[in-house]
């Protein structure tokens, strides 16, 4: 589950007081599988609100924890660096001392990252949230269309949403000065099956949970859940065990379950995209994010997906105005979480912690 972490920010002006004099600090955006962790500093230029100046993924299965993720980065920076400020990209919500998330591979920490780092104040965002930010900053060269817009883009509403170990999606809002980002629970929304095939998917999927969400679907674990429904249906045995196997055999064409698992993911997602761009009146476009899309490239742009975007009856000619393109993940999560740590947007947002002060709780 994806949810946006709720909390005050005490001092506002004195946090980002370094931060906003060019000092160099810590941006993290950490989800299920990779934690990308970067050192920037403040860019001049409005259009590049951060400069990145070192960075790094690591694979999160590897590491012990987020704050061992955050010492081994420190301890390549050298001795004449010193960060006392991180912003935190992360799925999950505060409680207490901890980040929670049933997607993360361990428990967070905050007081361990702030005591083992030094870390004077950090700021805790949601990672969709982040990404959404990031989009302003985005070329057009560095997205793939995936779907093309009749009409030139309009200014409106921006979706951006992505499977990856779990669903996450947000939403940018244009603004002046600064635009606001609207982190969602989209993933969670009820699957809606489109034909036969996913109304058998879903009564096999329903046996195991009271609940079915899109997540269920569309995430790794979800593709996972689909190879192992069709299985079912096919009266064949699941071979398969982890959604990188399916991804695998899927793009080799090794196994015929696998490549309808794949199948029916594309044509589902492209329904989800459709649904909620219309529930958010996305004139300004969507971006799909997220680790799957990127490896599946082209078996995502000869699917289904966009046929079952326009199949929203009298809406085809509004989603038909709605450019959808494809973007790699990167580093645009640290650059959010940087960018908004800067500007202040969305105090409520925001985890303040000092040495000495209370650990912050949901507000």
């Amino acid at each position: 589950m994806r949810g946006g972490v709720v909390a005050k920010l005490a001092n506002h002006g004195s946090v980002l007081k370094s931060a906003s004099q060019g000092m160099p600090f810590l941006a993290a955006d950490v989800g299920g599988t990779h934690a990308r962790i970067g050192l920037v500093s403040q860019h001049p230029d409005g259009m590049h609100p951060v400069t990145v100046l070192q960075y790094h993924r690591y694979a999160c299965a590897e590491w012990p924890s987020l704050t061992a993720v955050l010492k081994d980065f420190v301890s390549h920076l050298g001795s004449t660096v010193h960060v006392d400020q991180c912003a935190v990209a992360s799925a999950g919500y505060v409680l207490g001392d901890a980040i929670v998330n049933d997607n993360l591979p361990w428990p967070v920490s905050i007081r361990d990252i702030r005591d083992s780092l030094g870390i004077e104040r950090l700021a805790v965002i949601n990672d969709f949230e982040a990404v959404a930010y990031a989009t302003q900053f985005l070329a057009q060269a560095d997205t793939t269309p995936v779907i093309e817009a009749e009409l030139p883009l309009s200014p409106g509403p921006v979706l951006v949403m992505g499977p990856g170990t779990g669903l996450g999606s947000a939403v940018l809002l244009p603004g002046h000065p600064h635009a606001t980002v609207l982190a969602t629970e989209a993933g969670q929304i009820a699957l809606s099956p489109g034909n036969e095939r996913e109304i058998e998917i879903l009564r096999l999927l329903s046996k195991d949970r009271t609940y079915v969400s899109f997540e269920h679907a569309l995430s790794g674990p979800g593709l996972l859940n689909l190879y192992r429904a069709l299985c079912t249906l096919r009266d064949i045995p699941t071979t398969l065990t982890k959604p990188s196997e399916v991804t695998c055999a899927a793009l080799d064409h090794s196994n015929e379950a696998a490549v309808e698992a794949l199948d029916v993911f594309c044509g589902l997602l492209g329904s989800f995209v459709g649904d909620l761009t219309l529930l958010y009146g996305a004139r300004g476009g969507v971006f799909l994010a997220g680790g799957i899309l990127p490896q599946i490239r082209e078996v995502l742009l000869a699917s289904r997906f966009s046929q079952r975007f326009f199949n929203k009856g009298v809406m085809r000619a509004f989603l038909q105005q709605v450019p959808v393109r494809l973007m790699e993940h990167g580093q645009l999560g640290v650059i959010g979480a940087a960018g908004m740590y800067l500007d202040g947007m969305r105090l409520d947002s925001w985890t303040s912690k000092s040495p000495g002060s209370d650990v912050p709780k949901i507000s």
